[in-house]
């Protein structure tokens, strides 16, 4: 994209944010009524942090039993862990 493009997709954007919202044409967009089918947190990607963390052989063995993607399991596994913990934590 070049800067002159850049520019004037700024400005497009700084006029649409200035209109109030009655103002704007959304009739080319299809009201959504039936909710039914939709994912919550399907396009949610959590900030990673890179970390030094110290776990027993055995544990790791074990993760990377599974092949590929062993942080990755680990990461779900204390996900889960957290959210259990945090619904027992509200239910008290």
């Amino acid at each position: 994209m070049n800067k002159d493009t850049k520019k004037q997709g700024q400005e497009e954007l700084k006029a649409l944010a200035s209109l109030p919202d009655e103002d704007i044409d959304t009739s080319d967009i299809p009201e959504v009524s039936d909710w039914s089918g939709a994912e919550r947190g399907r396009f949610y990607r959590p900030v990673k942090q890179a970390v030094t963390i110290r776990l027993d052989a055995d544990v790791i063995h074990w993760l990377k039993q599974g092949g590929r993607g062993y942080q990755t399991r680990a990461n779900r596994i204390l996900r889960r862990a957290m959210e259990e913990q945090n619904k027992t934590v509200k239910r008290s």
